[in-house]
């Protein structure tokens, strides 16, 4: 029985997951870093598969640092279709926001005292689960790090990607598009907040990839990611450079962007592109108003983390660390796209229970 929270009325009801659940998602692209947990290993491409089910149900709970957006739905969608493929129980709880480090270290205690097998993490701080994780797995209950990543070692696996990587795969779409030695474009860059990790690793590989070429990046304009503040940044860097010819940066900023550029007849001359995908993004690549972001395939690494649980309470061979391979959905590809691999369903909400 699947069971899903009804947000409007607070009341669980038992309801069938989407098809998706039961599909092949495999096999699929991935790519595998060794040694694991190392920030600067090798990389190297891998077909991951997963097992075609568990030899048990065992009870498997997921801790978010949130479900407030789609990204993190999207998260939701892969562990409990994943959970279902596979024949395990599942138990989701989520902390409320990323302010809320306390209440996911106590809920993650109380998985764990309600007899969970094995405890998949999207953490809320790089460093400050370390303790919680610690005292799970000297239990001999393996930690799944998901998504955000953790400086814990004592985990058993990360199934995840790096913002760099994101950054970086923007940047190099653009470098391809104008080598060295083309015509010269301007790029305004908005990589965000201020000082956030995830906003500094994503500005380094967008730096990185575009060092070379032709593309002229202007100061990057730091800023909240509301659509409010990067409406008005966009704005302000519009009207001060004319000369730009692509707005690249967070999803909020891609789709605030398109209103403006709309507004001003600058279509065609002024392209859109987004370091990480949402269904905004999406819907507005599949419009013709943003010209691409790249995908880390957010539900698939869902999937991946609680097979890795799996894997590792029974013992089998399994990779330590790895993600989806990234890769940037542009107006050329859009339509052949898997799009339940890289976003949740539309009308998709919260799941906080898979029982078999």
């Amino acid at each position: 029985m699947k069971l899903f929270l009804n947000t409007a009325s607070a009341l669980l009801v038992s309801v069938a997951l989407p098809a998706l659940a039961d599909e092949a998602w495999f096999p699929y692209p991935a790519e595998e870093v060794t040694p694991a947990f190392s920030a600067d290993g090798t990389v190297s491409d891998v077909t991951y598969e997963p097992l075609a089910a568990a030899e048990k149900p065992w009870n498997i709970c997921v801790s978010f640092p949130h479900m407030k957006d789609a990204y993190w739905l999207g998260v939701d969608y892969g562990v409990v279709a994943e959970a279902e493929r596979l024949g395990v129980n599942l138990n989701v709880v989520e902390a409320g926001g990323y302010t809320e480090l306390n209440s996911q270290i106590s809920q993650i205690e109380d998985c764990v005292a309600s007899g969970a097998d094995a405890v998949v993490v999207g953490a809320i701080s790089y460093d400050g689960l370390n303790n919680v994780i610690s005292e799970v797995a000297g239990q001999g209950i393996p930690v799944i790090d998901v998504i955000n990543g953790v400086s814990s070692t004592d985990i058993a696996a990360k199934s995840l990607v790096s913002f760099r990587t994101m950054g970086f795969e923007t940047g190099k779409y653009l470098a391809e598009k104008h080598p060295a030695g083309s015509d010269p474009v301007t790029v305004g860059w908005f990589p965000g907040p201020a000082g956030a990790g995830w906003v500094e690793a994503a500005n380094t590989g967008f730096l990185a990839a575009v060092e070379g070429s032709a593309v002229n990046v202007l100061e990057p304009r730091y800023g909240d990611t509301g659509k409010e503040a990067q409406l008005k940044l966009v704005e302000d860097v519009l009207q001060a450079n004319p000369e730009i010819k692509y707005i690249a940066g967070t999803a909020v900023t891609a789709e605030a962007a398109q209103g403006v550029i709309r507004e001003r007849g600058l279509k065609g001359e002024v392209d859109i592109l987004a370091f990480y995908m949402t269904p905004g993004v999406y819907t507005g690549i599949q419009r013709g108003f943003i010209t691409g972001a790249p995908a880390d395939s957010m539900v698939i690494q869902g999937r991946i983390a609680i097979d890795q649980a799996v894997r590792v309470l029974e013992g089998k061979d399994y990779l330590k660390h790895v993600g989806p391979k990234i890769f940037v959905v542009d107006q050329n590809n859009v339509k052949a796209v898997a799009r339940g691999n890289i976003l949740p369903p539309d009308g998709f909400s919260p799941v906080f229970s898979v029982t078999q």
